[in-house]
């Protein structure tokens, strides 16, 4: 098998050279995104390996099966950037990895929690520059805390494990509740309304789709306290940016911390450091003292880059091989 594999970073072609050891197949990589704009270039590959910005709408998988592409492997677990319509009527396979690490993004979350309520940014930034001051450094408990965890997936779940372990009360919601595993940790599922008005933390964990998009919004934050926090790891549109940035400016909300961001193809995975930045939301959400972005790094583990490479390879095996159980989205 021929693969074409887009958006390529060094962490990407290390795990999957090593992995591939065990297949021999022929990789190609390319450092830029797959799109409409870019699909001529698959032509003479028998697949594609495509991260979360890749666009493979219509007119791309039109493209692409044009020039005899019979499969897309996604390297991630998520698939709303696929027109997954299309590729069946164009008799396109799509697999995907849809558990490489829930400890990675789970753990990072945790992170960005710890982070942003204990003030560890600005705290860094004065100590490099021999400033050891307090003042307005101070921090809040996370013990005794509610954290509301929307998806209970296995990210969900093990954000749900860890929290606990710090004394936070933990309710959920999901539209298919697990509820034998919540009653056993005595965890509870309530209506999402009350997982805002309750919650001090409210961490995002489901996946993106017409019923999930713009979750959070300004009619749900205006639900919140106004010292919660905001965490998402999952994908950028869950949260409406605009009504996210009116909140903060009106302090209706005590902070956030993104992994990802609605807008992020353009800039995420890339150095803007000498380049001027036009999306003027990003930029404003960048100026809050209660804000934390990362760029999309909460999958970004040795252990997560092993596993993604050795299911996507697999997956590709088992398409090849006729075989069942490819985690096959269709």
């Amino acid at each position: 098998m021929k693969i074409a594999f887009y958006d390529t970073h060094s962490y990407d072609k290390d795990a999957f050279t090593l992995e591939n050891q065990n297949y021999n197949y022929e990789i190609d990589f390319f450092d830029f995104k797959l799109s409409e704009k870019t699909a001529a270039t698959a032509k003479g590959f028998d697949a594609v390996c495509v991260f979360v910005n890749d666009i493979l709408d219509k007119p791309c998988l039109e493209t692409l099966a044009l020039y005899g592409i019979q499969l897309v492997i996604l390297r991630c677990a998520g698939f709303n950037n696929v027109d997954l319509e299309t590729a069946k009527n164009l008799m396109i396979k799509v697999v995907r990895v849809p558990s490489y690490s829930p400890e990675a993004v789970a753990e990072h979350a945790v992170a960005l929690l710890l982070a942003l309520t204990r003030k560890i940014p600005q705290s860094y930034v004065r100590t490099k520059s021999g400033n050891f001051t307090l003042e307005g450094l101070t921090g809040r408990n996370l013990n005794g805390l509610t954290a509301g965890i929307i998806g209970t997936g296995k990210i969900g779940k093990t954000l749900a494990n860890i929290l606990k372990g710090f004394g936070i009360n933990i309710i959920l919601h999901d539209k298919y509740p697990d509820h034998t595993w919540a009653e056993q940790r005595n965890f509870s599922y309530v209506p999402l309304d009350e997982l805002f008005k309750t919650s001090d933390i409210i961490s995002l964990h489901c996946p993106l789709n017409d019923e999930t998009k713009y979750i959070i919004n300004e009619k749900s934050i205006a639900l919140m306290k106004n010292d919660a926090v905001i965490i998402n790891t999952g994908r950028g549109a869950l949260i409406n940016t605009a009504a996210l940035v009116k909140a903060l400016k009106e302090k209706k909300i005590g902070g956030a911390a993104l992994d990802v961001y609605e807008e992020e193809s353009k800039y995420f995975f890339s150095d803007w450091s000498e380049n001027v930045i036009s999306d003027d939301i990003l930029i404003r959400l960048l100026t809050f003292p209660n804000v934390i972005v990362t760029s999309h790094q909460a999958f970004l583990t040795k252990e997560a880059l092993c596993e993604i490479a050795k299911t996507s390879l697999e997956n590709a095996r088992k398409i090849e091989a006729g075989e069942n159980g490819a985690n096959l989205l269709i």
